[in-house]
């Protein structure tokens, strides 16, 4: 298999703290802000970063979440997004231009500024991307869309900067996208065949490959409510 050329210039990094953003609700870090100079990355993600609630967010198969800025022109002509709308609206931490959900697999390794990083798994997007993007239909887009953005494992502990290249060195899935993955996870409209395949793929968080699992044996069912409207 010959490796596909992709690699793209880092556009900006953005780091968030733990902030109370909206009355009566948990806090976010959801929040991010362009950090400027070198930013070391441990194998949690980049030091000068948090986020709010452990349990869903962060740790280590969620360490580094990268959106295309490839899709803000989308956004913007759909009407879902102010045009001048910047980074990091969607409360990531890279940003660039040519790699996207399409071009990119779960498992893929890049190299990252001096770090080595590993595609984990796509994004479920919750309730506070609506309330942060102040269009409280953008959960939901994200879903229909598949344009969710995408985690990296460190593998590699390092640094970088805007500035910077991130650069596929190995590909290991070739048949599994981002795309397509984050589509069957959040849609769930899965064969039982694929299902058990992706609930056997080693390269693929954890917790997705138990949901692949659940749906192999024909579990096809999830209360989704907590996630995109924060109803519990």
């Amino acid at each position: 298999m010959t490796l596909p050329d992709l690699s793209a210039e880092i556009g900006g990094i953005f780091l968030g703290s733990i902030q109370g953003r909206w009355e009566g609700k948990p806090p976010s870090a959801i929040q991010k802000d362009q950090a400027f100079g070198r930013q070391a990355i441990t194998l949690t993600g980049f030091s000068d970063d948090a986020q709010a609630d452990l349990t869903v967010h962060g740790g280590e198969d969620k360490a580094i979440h990268h959106y295309a800025l490839d899709h803000y022109a989308a956004w913007k002509n759909e009407g879902q997004m102010a045009a001048g709308t910047k980074p990091a609206a969607f409360g990531e931490n890279i940003a660039t231009t040519g790699l996207t959900e399409e071009n990119l697999c779960i498992g893929d390794i890049l190299k990252l500024g001096t770090a080595t990083v590993q595609i984990s798994q796509g994004r479920q997007p919750c309730w506070k991307l609506g309330l942060h993007t102040g269009n409280e239909k953008m959960p939901y887009l994200f879903q229909k869309t598949g344009r969710t953005g995408w985690y990296y494992r460190v593998l590699e502990t390092g640094t970088a900067a805007a500035g910077d290249r991130i650069t596929l060195i190995e590909r290991r899935n070739p048949d599994w996208s981002v795309l397509r993955v984050t589509r069957a996870r959040l849609t769930r409209r899965v064969s039982p065949e694929e299902a058990q395949a992706l609930a056997e793929l080693t390269d693929l968080a954890i917790g997705w490959r138990q949901a692949f699992a659940r749906m192999a044996g024909g579990d096809t069912k999830e209360d989704t409510s907590a996630r995109l409207a924060g109803q519990h």
